[in-house]
């Protein structure tokens, strides 16, 4: 028996996906390619897209206005590494202007911060105002050794300065089994000391990658569980947007969040769909129906054509992922990595 909701006739041009969730979060990967090389998330030896297949900055711009004017809420600027894209300013400024009509409540971003010493004052120029950051470890080794390329105190850098120029920052920390499962406490009790917040992810199994994902699986239920042994940990309804789940923890007075898409996954009020850099649009990051967005918008100078082609995507969004870390295969459930898709 079908689970599916029969929505009316005009409830495609809502965004309204067969199961009655209002898509409202649009997650764009500006460009697939990064100054780091995450373990868990890229090979050393990447092979990126051709510069031909990337879509313009122009042209990424016309997409999100589309999706904005069907509904779109909140817009997410992701990679790879969105700041390492040339004259990626010129987007966040192009996008600002749906801020200010009030079409566009927040225009944001993913980083690995990176870049976020030069760019950070601009972002908030062009209305950014609230950013996340990937930061596994604080320990300068363990940076290195996950990272291959980063530099810690480039990093910390960057926060200090996005701090400086008022952006609210959220640390997105990928909780690894035997590699970072013992700073989770640590780096709790400094993200609450600086006034950010934090939010734990058990890692995917998104793209091959030279580790065994079996080895690196650390479920956040188990992690909760520790935790609750030292700090009293208060459920709260407070939201993102995003899949978290939040705690404000007594002892520090932060917000302590948890993505589970392993152990508890978060499709039931999924509202997010996701715009790569080559104008494929995927309604669920862990499936592999796509649909091309690029052959429309450049078909014709109107948006009607990609517009329609929304509306048969969001059509098939499905019900939920099927995510699986598989010992006996080791193959990834999805096969393209993070960095395509955006994280």
């Amino acid at each position: 028996m079908s689970t599916s909701i029969q929505m009316p006739a005009d409830a495609a041009s809502e965004m309204i996906d067969p199961f009655g969730r209002h898509v409202s979060y649009l997650r764009v990967s500006v460009t697939d390619r990064c100054d780091f090389r995450c373990v868990y998330c890229m090979s050393e030896n990447m092979t990126f897209l051709p510069k031909k297949d990337i879509l313009t900055l122009e042209e990424l711009d016309r997409l999100c206005t589309v999706f904005v004017e069907k509904g779109v809420k909140k817009l997410r600027l992701t990679g790879g590494e969105p700041l390492v894209r040339r004259n990626i300013m010129s987007l966040f400024e192009n996008l600002s202007r749906h801020l200010k009509s009030g079409a566009l409540e927040e225009l944001t971003l993913t980083t690995n911060g990176s870049q976020l010493e030069k760019y950070a004052s601009q972002m908030v120029d062009h209305g950014v105002r609230r950013i996340n950051v990937s930061l596994d470890t604080i320990d300068a080794k363990k940076f290195k050794d996950i990272t291959r390329w980063g530099d810690l105190d480039k990093v910390m850098g960057g926060i200090r300065a996005a701090q400086a120029a008022g952006l609210a920052i959220k640390i997105n920390m990928v909780a690894l089994k035997n590699f970072n499962e013992d700073e989770i406490e640590p780096m709790m009790k400094w993200c609450h000391g600086e006034g950010m917040d934090l939010t734990l992810i058990e890692t995917m199994p998104l793209g091959e990658i030279e580790e065994d994902r079996t080895d690196q699986y650390l479920p956040l239920s188990v992690v909760r569980a520790n935790l609750l042994d030292k700090y009293s940990l208060e459920d709260i309804p407070y939201k993102t947007g995003g899949p978290a789940r939040y705690v404000e923890v007594r002892e520090t007075g932060g917000r302590l969040g948890f993505i589970t898409p392993m152990t508890h996954n978060f499709c039931e009020s999924c509202n997010r769909v996701r715009l790569t850099c080559t104008g494929t649009l995927y309604m669920c990051l862990g499936q592999d129906d796509a649909a091309d967005l690029r052959d429309p918008l450049r078909a014709s100078e109107g948006n009607e054509l990609v517009s329609a082609a929304i509306d048969e995507a969001i059509g098939r969004k499905p019900k939920g992922h099927d995510f699986i870390i598989d010992r006996r295969t080791k193959s990834p459930a999805v096969t393209r990595h993070m960095s395509v898709t955006g994280g």
